[in-house]
């Protein structure tokens, strides 16, 4: 068990023995680590909000940087250094959503698309939790979180194309389960027409993912690239969130695309530090830096959203 999922059920006693949280925010509810901890029978001191910081480090070739520590990361609040509460290292394990367009237009598309993802999962780990999503008019959970990756891809193979596009609301959505979902974690969207089914916005989209903290890639193909307005709003969402948009110009594309993406997720790290009291709701920018590396690539998401 990773050290956030066991920060997890440390949480889940305390509020069980009467110990509350403060109501919802851009922060997932835990428990604060003191910052000596990382040997077995570390102390958890308190209870707290953490906000979760998502961070990939390339070096200068643009080559993801591997076994990083917690002391070589800091991590800046509105410019004021803030202390890593907890941390997750790259050779931990994540949990993947695969949202995948399963509308009319994707007909002669989605075999291509399946054979792409299956090999997606295939390259996961045996740590590597996914869950699968497919969105048309409306969102179905086609596999919950599971580490049998067979199961995953029977999945898969089981969507079929038809209905309508509601791509904001199924964003939002699957963003939604996934606050619920501790350690590293990431939503893989995949996409080829423009959103005209949703009764929500790009923004409340991107607003939920930011507020959970979660890296969104986002792969775009076929009639979705004839959208700009579409394009600029998936790259503000990868852009905010910390993930990656692609345009996927030529279906032969599409594998290459995942193993880029699955290449970004295995390369990963999870910071979280204890945000300070605000008397009202705010933006609060993110920055992180790296110790030890020659003009370090740092990508993580660009802020959060702080309430009282």
């Amino acid at each position: 068990m990773s050290r956030l999922a066991r920060l997890a059920a440390c949480i889940a006693i305390s509020l069980s023995a009467g110990i509350g949280t403060s109501g919802a925010s851009a922060q997932d509810p835990t428990v604060e680590l003191d910052s000596s901890a990382g040997a077995p029978g570390a102390l958890f001191t308190a209870v707290a909000r953490l906000v979760e910081v998502h961070v990939t480090v390339a070096d200068g070739r643009r080559r993801y940087v591997r076994g990083l520590t917690r002391d070589r990361f800091r991590v800046f609040d509105n410019g004021e250094e803030r202390k890593i509460s907890a941390f997750e290292a790259d050779h931990s394990g994540f949990s993947c959503a695969l949202l995948l367009d399963t509308t009319g237009s994707m007909k002669s598309a989605l075999p291509t698309l399946k054979r792409a993802i299956l090999e997606f999962i295939d390259d996961l780990r045996s740590i590597d939790s996914v869950g699968v999503y497919g969105f048309s008019t409306q969102l179905e959970l086609l596999q919950p979180f599971t580490l049998d990756k067979n199961e995953a891809k029977r999945a898969v193979l089981r969507a079929r194309a038809e209905g309508a596009t509601a791509l904001f609301d199924s964003v939002y959505r699957v963003a939604k389960d996934l606050s619920l979902v501790t350690g590293k974690k990431a939503l893989l969207v995949f996409t080829d027409g423009d959103d005209n089914a949703s009764v929500l916005s790009a923004r409340s989209a991107i607003r939920q993912a930011r507020a959970v903290g979660l890296p969104v890639f986002v792969a775009a193909q076929g009639q979705a690239l004839e959208h700009r307005t579409l394009i600029k709003q998936i790259q503000e969402l990868s852009q905010a969130t910390g993930g990656l948009a692609f345009e996927v110009k030529a279906s032969n594309r599409a594998k290459r695309i995942f193993l880029e993406i699955s290449n970004a997720l295995r390369h990963g790290y999870l910071l979280a530090f204890r945000p300070p009291e605000t008397r009202r709701e705010e933006w609060r920018t993110i920055n992180v830096a790296v110790s030890g590396i020659k003009r370090p690539r740092v990508r993580a998401k660009s802020g959060y959203l702080a309430v009282p």
